[in-house]
């Protein structure tokens, strides 16, 4: 009996670690997230990127300068320059969807990245080609956003590969004014 009790509560615990955060339960946060507003001009972002173990494995900043035909449909060029000196360009295309969701396209996202918006906060899921050390690796994203004040943005990304964390992302990211 206290072996199959254990196992029970070892399978709750499980279980319940796997659930995660619906977008929804930001939907009362303000200020509201309207992505056509705030990543319209320029940002600056600055961000790390930490090992499962936490340690920081690289340091960078990017500007991103945002354009939208309408508040539907905008392009955000993101221009990253890491700690080491390298650098990096990726050109999200951004459209919202009948039912409310983002869609995303960049070259190194494989197929479209899913995106939905609820009072602050936006959550994205995404296959990104990561290169490293000359490699290739596709990585899965879960890339939260939460939008502090008018100016000001907070960024969690959770990669993975296979279910198996890898590490995270995170960014600040400013408005110019």
């Amino acid at each position: 009996m206290k072996i199959k009790a254990f196992i029970a509560s070892i399978s709750a615990a499980l279980l319940t670690a796997c659930g995660s955060v619906e977008v929804n339960h930001y939907a009362s946060e303000k200020p509201e997230l309207e992505l056509s507003t705030y990543f319209n001009g320029t940002l600056d972002a600055w961000g790390i990127f930490q090992k499962r173990d936490g340690t920081v494995a690289r340091r960078f900043h990017v500007v991103i300068e945002g354009t939208w035909k309408s508040p539907t449909e905008g392009v955000l060029d993101e221009r990253f320059t890491y700690s080491d000196g390298e650098t990096q360009r990726r050109v999200w295309t951004l459209k919202r969807q009948p039912d409310g969701t983002w869609q995303g396209t960049a070259d190194d996202v494989v197929g479209v990245a899913i995106g939905k918006v609820a009072g602050n906060a936006l959550h994205w899921k995404y296959v990104l080609r990561l290169p490293v050390d000359g490699k290739e690796y596709l990585v899965n994203f879960d890339d939260w956003m939460w939008l502090l004040d008018e100016q000001s943005m907070m960024n969690r990304s959770v990669m993975s590969k296979f279910g198996v964390d890898l590490g995270e992302v995170t960014l600040f990211f400013k408005k110019r004014t």
